[in-house]
């Protein structure tokens, strides 16, 4: 009996180890060979207004309403939006905190108050803080083909 325990004990064990190294992908499928750093990106930009890129970096917040934009951390304090192709597809809104590679377009856009303003609602802000919005905001922003989600 105490074998029987410890075999199961010892599988279900072998399956939290290897759980940690999946991934989930959206959109189309991509690897992340070749990633850079999110924090790299917008020297990598240097003036141009946009390039095909694949990025690799932090999620900081998820539209909670259903997965439809994220922010990624650039180091510095800043996040980049990014946004999905065609709104094609959607990521899982609970991935704050984990590691994603994102293939696209990066982009240096001007976001308007009412598109900032929504994504403020989308994020659960406040009314309060969502009518602090007042001025459109440039920004380095990337719309994603493809997404890999690390687990």
């Amino acid at each position: 009996m105490k074998n029987i325990l410890l075999t199961g004990l010892l599988i279900a064990a072998s399956f939290g180890a290897f759980a940690q190294n999946e991934v989930s992908n959206h959109g189309k499928k991509i690897t992340s060979a070749g990633a850079i750093p999110a924090t790299e990106l917008s020297a990598k930009m240097d003036n141009k207004t946009e390039m095909p890129a694949k990025v690799e970096g932090v999620v900081e917040s998820v539209c909670k309403v259903k997965g439809c934009w994220m922010q990624v951390k650039t180091g510095n304090g800043e996040t980049m939006r990014v946004t999905f192709k065609d709104y094609g597809f959607f990521v899982p809104k609970d991935i704050v905190g984990k590691t994603v590679v994102v293939e696209g377009t990066a982009e240096t856009t001007t976001t308007p108050v009412a598109d900032l303003r929504h994504f403020a609602q989308d994020a659960g802000k406040s009314k309060a803080e969502i009518e602090k919005i007042t001025e459109p905001e440039k920004a380095l922003t990337f719309v994603a083909d493809g997404v890999i989600v690390k687990k």
